[in-house]
């Protein structure tokens, strides 16, 4: 089965933007003029049975989920906007088998358990009529109430294994912010001697005074059943409707940690802030993980440990790409906290086995032993440098990544420039996994974990998806491992393998890039993706192995319909020595000896765009397919930075490419023009100041003034342009300001 949304056209007059707009209309909803609107209509759901071709529909579709297995689909409706005073909405459970359905009516949420044998969900009714928790047996039909009371029901949470579900109960005294909640939770919640456990906070002393169980965050529990993490929250009393509209006055102040355009954009998420706790299941103990000046405190795999960060020394700091604070090994059965080091930006978490954390610090990468609390530097064995050099930015140079753990818990996977090396966490010697290819070849290799549905790209995969239980149980390095590989001067990319004591092989390496790698769940078959400038990306399937891949979608044949122009590399070097690349897109019907106008575009790093299509779009950028159908070279050259001259630096870097272009004949020198936009508009109109090159300069939305640009507010968040100034884009330096 596929399941989707059918979103109807609008109705006649309705004023519809990308996508047809929200309800009534425009982006903000609401009809413009005051002109009659009519009523979109409402979006459906459909299930298509991919065997037979039959649609299921549910008119008013708002939410779906598939059990595990597939034998079960839910999909919750929309709610009648009419009545506010309550949530529940209907749900529409499916049984894929034999096609028919049940209705659960007044349903808030919903989730199957893991093994798709059990639904649990929530009641919300007009006057709390009916409110609780319940448990539906799929198989039986049978269902039973695991609680009721005229409170409300919030943020249901199964546990990944077994069948343990918690909740949260409460209501909102009528003079207080929050809601006050008990944390409700059944141990085997299936079984018909299920036991139940209650957190009360008006019952237990330990729970601080003053506080509440938070809805804002949602409960979560450890692998093994032993804990659940939720949050906690300051009680407040809410401020008088007859005081809400006094005239505010908002006061800045230099010692604030935050400027007050932060704290006011940032209102909303404030008040949704908790801090973290635990609940143990065996004790019914409840555990403070955090307080005001450790606000966060990560969970390990096995939920025996937190990660915990203390940045109050650091708040108002300008920065920029990391923030700095003193990290802590947080016991979550006692809450004992021990400190593992101080001024850390550059972490990189801890492993699947819950024994090691890892983090940067002077240059170097440490573990540190979460059992014992012995520090061991990893660094110390392999010449090669663990850090991303190539990072020009004043602030704490991060290391190129972290591949992975060995499922052996003995060992991580760390990546230089080009190769994978396996660093022993027990002092063995480091062996470079990929055998120096890497290095040699100018290939980037990294590691990919195929779990179901997980992409690999370059650097493998991501998100939830994209590691998966493969990365949470550490890598098999006994079986080969699979790479996806990226040459740094040939643009050429793909996927090799390599297993321990070989040098790597190529599966699939090809001048195009490739990548988007996912895998079938239960079969030897993988999907990914190959493109050029002159190909779009495709689907392509394969087995695991890349072996006969074949080509099974054609979502843009237009391209064939057009002149469309091709690419070629071009290597120079700026004055500095720096060798660099840059991406020169030539017309169509090119013919060589023939010098043609040019446009240049460029921002930071180019180059690695050499095989991306150029899909046509209307934009404020140039559309280089559009460019090169008319006639012109669009060349795309790499910038380097050096710290504190970054207009001098894009002088340097994009008048040494062009000059290369012009020695290689393909431009004609008169008619050269040059763009940039954004950052780029802020080179592009420092270099127009600088050399008369260019016969024509477009600079969009640049800022022009770095004095005045170093105060400027950025409206989105708030924040202030300091922290891009010093350390990030512009790169003036650390603690560089217009003053010194």
């Amino acid at each position: 089965f596929v399941a989707y949304y059918v979103n109807p056209p609008a109705a006649a007059g309705a004023r519809g933007g990308r996508g047809g707009g929200g309800a009534g209309g425009g982006r903000g909803g609401a009809p413009q003029g005051g002109a009659a609107v009519a009523a979109r209509p409402a979006r459906r759901f459909e299930a298509l049975d991919l065997t037979t071709g039959e649609k299921f529909a549910v008119p008013n579709g708002a939410s779906f989920k598939f059990a595990k297995g597939s034998a079960w689909l839910a999909v919750r409706a929309n709610k009648a906007p009419a009545d506010t005073s309550f949530k529940g909405a209907d749900l529409v459970l499916r049984d894929l088998k034999t096609a028919t359905t049940r209705n659960v009516g007044n349903l808030n949420e919903y989730d199957f358990d893991a093994s798709g044998h059990l639904l649990a969900y929530t009641v919300d009714a007009a006057g709390h009529l009916g409110n609780g928790v319940y448990l539906m047996d799929l198989s039986s039909g049978d269902t039973r109430q695991l609680d009721g009371a005229a409170l409300e029901y919030d943020q249901l949470a199964w546990s990944d294994e077994g069948a343990n579900v918690a909740v949260l109960r409460g209501d909102k005294p009528h003079d207080m912010k929050q809601r006050e909640n008990v944390l409700l939770a059944w141990m085997n919640a299936g079984a018909p001697n299920a036991k139940a456990l209650v957190l009360d906070p008006s019952k237990d002393a330990s729970f601080p005074k003053g506080m509440v169980v938070s809805e804002y965050t949602a409960p979560r529990w450890s692998k093994d059943g032993s804990r659940i993490f939720f949050g906690v929250k300051q009680q407040e009393p809410e401020i008088p409707a007859a005081d809400s509209t006094k005239a505010n006055v908002d006061v800045w102040h230099w010692k604030d940690a935050e400027p007050q355009s932060v704290q006011m954009v940032r209102l909303q998420q404030e008040r949704r802030a908790t801090l973290p706790a635990a609940y143990l299941t065996s004790t019914q103990k409840f555990v403070s993980l955090g307080d005001d000046a450790m606000r966060s405190a990560t969970p390990t795999a096995d939920g025996k440990w937190a990660i915990g960060r203390n940045d109050l020394a650091y708040r108002g700091e300008v920065e920029w790409g990391a923030t700095r604070a003193d990290v802590y090994r947080v016991n979550t059965e006692t809450g004992e906290r021990t400190l593992i080091d101080k001024t850390l930006s550059r972490t990189m978490g801890t492993s699947p086995d819950s024994k090691w954390f890892l983090y940067l610090k002077d240059k170097k990468v440490r573990a540190f032993n979460l059992e014992t609390g012995k520090i061991t530097d990893i660094d110390a064995g392999p010449a090669k440098s663990f850090l991303n050099e190539d990072d020009d930015h004043p602030y704490e140079i991060p290391v190129w990544g972290v591949g992975g753990w060995s499922k052996d818990g003995a060992s991580v996977l760390r990546y230089d420039k080009f190769d994978v090396w396996q660093l022993s966490l027990t002092g063995a010697k480091p062996v470079n996994l990929t055998a120096g290819v890497g290095r040699a070849q100018q290939i980037q290799f990294r590691v990919v974990r195929l779990g179901a549905g997980a992409r690999g790209g370059r650097g493998g995969g991501g998100g939830r998806g994209g590691a998966g239980a493969a990365e949470e149980e550490g890598l098999d390095l006994s079986k080969p491992l699979l790479l996806s590989a990226y040459g740094d001067r040939t643009k050429k990319s793909g996927y090799w393998q390599v297993t321990a004591g070989q040098a790597p092989k190529p599966l699939i390496w090809a001048d195009k890039e490739i990548g988007g790698v996912q895998k079938a769940e239960n079969a030897d078959r993988v999907m990914f993706t190959q493109q050029t400038f002159r190909e779009f990306p495709d689907y392509w399937v394969s087995d695991a192995s890349f072996a006969s891949p074949r080509k099974v979608t054609d979502a843009n044949p237009f391209i064939k319909e057009y002149a469309w122009g091709s690419k070629v590399l071009i290597d120079f070097t700026n004055s500095k020595g720096k060798k660099l690349q840059g991406t020169l897109t030539l017309p169509a019907g090119y013919q060589p000896g023939k010098k043609y106008p040019m446009l240049v575009y460029f921002y930071e790093i180019m180059s690695n765009t050499h095989h991306t299509f150029s899909m046509p779009v209307y934009d404020d950028r140039p559309q280089m397919s559009t460019y090169a159908s008319n006639g012109y070279l669009v060349f795309q050259p790499d910038v380097v930075y050096e710290i504190g001259k970054p207009g001098s630096s894009a002088v340097d870097c994009v008048t040494s490419g062009v000059k290369k272009v012009i020695e290689l004949g393909y431009a004609d020198p008169k008619h050269i023009g040059l763009q940039g936009h954004s950052w780029g508009g802020y080179q592009s109109s420092y270099i127009v100041t600088q050399t008369d090159m260019f016969a024509a300069v477009v600079t969009g939305a640049p800022p022009t003034d770095l004095i005045s640009f170093y105060d400027e507010l950025y409206k989105q968040t708030g924040t202030v342009q300091q922290g891009i100034m010093e350390l990030g884009q512009v790169r003036m330096g650390a603690n560089v300001t217009p003053w010194t």
